[in-house]
């Protein structure tokens, strides 16, 4: 599915008066490390990979295309990159209803002179269906944010994914596809840099401090050979 998003030139005034970032951070900070443009001590490559990987971010290296400064930081926020419903609220196993996560963006970028930055993503969905799921179809709700870097939030626009499962089918991968994020500049001097694209699934306070926790349900080899049955981790 093709989206488009416009961003309103009056909800961006504030961030784009900040100074071009051309010499700003490598990786997108958001509060968790991110390294400055200072110089300093390299991080370790195999520490930085494990970091990531507890982390969960899933950022993509965004396209160079003629542009006239860095594009802006594409990721999924990490406490809303997963969405796992329980029925009843019981949280276990068996009441797991309906799942999803944001497995990886694809995203690419462009902009010169005073234009604005232009971003697309295709962004990979992994849905589940549990055995606490009614039905075979599931609307799922996400969201795409553009945020003055590791500050405030400028916009914010949600979208329905509707999904349907094939009979016996528990697992599906989609991709959705934003066709242009568009980010008014103020001046030539407004650098991509200054800004972050987040994703995330409309979440409940549940599902985020379950996100946060880091939990999630695995198949244990007694279980897989008892039928699947699962625990929490």
């Amino acid at each position: 599915m093709r989206r488009s998003l416009l961003l309103a030139a009056g909800l961006l005034t504030a961030a784009m008066i900040f100074p071009s970032l051309a010499d700003a951070q490598g990786r997108p900070g958001g509060g968790r490390g991110g390294s400055g443009g200072g110089g300093g001590d390299q991080e370790d490559p195999s520490k930085k990979k494990k970091k990531e990987a507890e982390w969960g971010d899933s950022q993509a290296p965004l396209q160079q295309l003629r542009n006239a400064g860095p594009c802006p930081f594409v990721k999924v926020l990490y406490d809303a990159g997963r969405y796992m419903e329980f029925k009843g609220g019981k949280v276990s196993s068996n009441s797991v209803g309906y799942t999803g996560e944001i497995q990886s963006i694809s995203a690419g970028c462009a902009y010169k002179d005073d234009q604005p930055i232009r971003v697309t993503m295709d962004v990979l969905f992994e849905m589940g269906r549990g055995p606490g799921a009614d039905g075979a179809a599931k609307t799922y709700r996400y969201w795409v944010a553009v945020t003055q870097r590791n500050k405030t939030m400028i916009d914010k626009h949600y979208f329905d994914l509707p999904v349907k499962f094939a009979p016996g089918q528990d697992r599906l991968y989609v991709t959705d596809s934003i066709g242009e994020v568009m980010i008014p500049r103020a001046s030539v001097t407004t650098s991509g840099a200054n800004f972050e694209v987040l994703v995330g699934f409309d979440v409940t306070p549940e599902m985020a401090d379950f996100n946060r926790q880091g939990k999630r349900f695995l198949l244990t080899s007694a279980g897989a050979a008892a039928g699947g049955a699962a625990v929490q981790k």
